[in-house]
């Protein structure tokens, strides 16, 4: 006789049939930050959340399907929050410029595991560092650089690559968000806490800016 096992009761699913898909790209998302894609597998993923050991592979097929999601999810979430950060009642373009660039610190602020993942992915020159380029970095910054592009033109600031406001504003300035430990050897604030955040995007783009004006003689 062939037995089969019994059906569980309609209504009562498995706990990670119901676990919300935000808390799965967070924690892979948080994964491929501190670890790299290399070093994260689906099985330390589905352990870590406590779920069976093909939770993943249902929901997503591949781990390059969940990284993809994953990246998605969180430089979504920035997208739609710099969505707008060239204010148009801001008439001084210069001053719009430095203000664009403290939004966007204090918004890097919120995703860290954003800036930690770019330190891993912009190592090697592979599709998803294309992926992300093209998703996400070219069109985010290019409301911002085509302002840039206009001072410069005007002479109202001095000329620069794209690259290097690129590396000063996203790497430099967001900085002690993904290295947290090492900020706290210079100040025992966490540079995460919400007036460290204002303080250090003020600082920033102010300095950022005022060294790019140019000097009236």
């Amino acid at each position: 006789m062939v037995t089969t096992k019994p059906n569980r009761p309609p209504g009562r699913p498995k706990a990670e049939d119901s676990m919300p898909l935000e808390t799965i790209l967070q924690v892979a998302l948080n994964a491929f930050a501190t670890h790299g894609y290399d070093g994260v597998s689906l099985r330390t993923l589905n352990k870590e959340l406590g779920a069976s050991h093909n939770l993943i592979y249902q929901r997503f097929g591949s781990k390059e399907n969940l990284w993809r999601a994953a990246v998605d999810f969180g430089f979504g979430r920035v997208v739609r929050r710099l969505d707008g950060i060239l204010d148009p009642a801001v008439t001084d373009p210069v001053e719009q410029l430095r203000l664009a660039v403290r939004e966007f610190l204090k918004v890097s602020a919120r995703y860290p595991e954003l800036t930690a993942l770019m330190n891993f992915e912009g190592r090697q020159d592979t599709p998803r560092l294309t992926y992300i380029f093209e998703t996400y970095v070219r069109p985010t910054e290019g409301r911002l650089w085509q302002l840039a592009e206009y001072l410069m033109a005007e002479n109202i600031i001095r000329p620069m690559p794209q690259r290097a406001l690129h590396f000063l504003i996203t790497h430099g300035g967001t900085a002690p968000y993904s290295q947290v430990p090492l900020a706290l050897h210079f100040d025992p604030a966490s540079p995460l806490d919400p007036e460290s955040v204002d303080q250090h995007a003020e600082l920033v783009s102010t300095i950022l800016i005022d060294g790019l004006r140019v000097r009236k003689t």
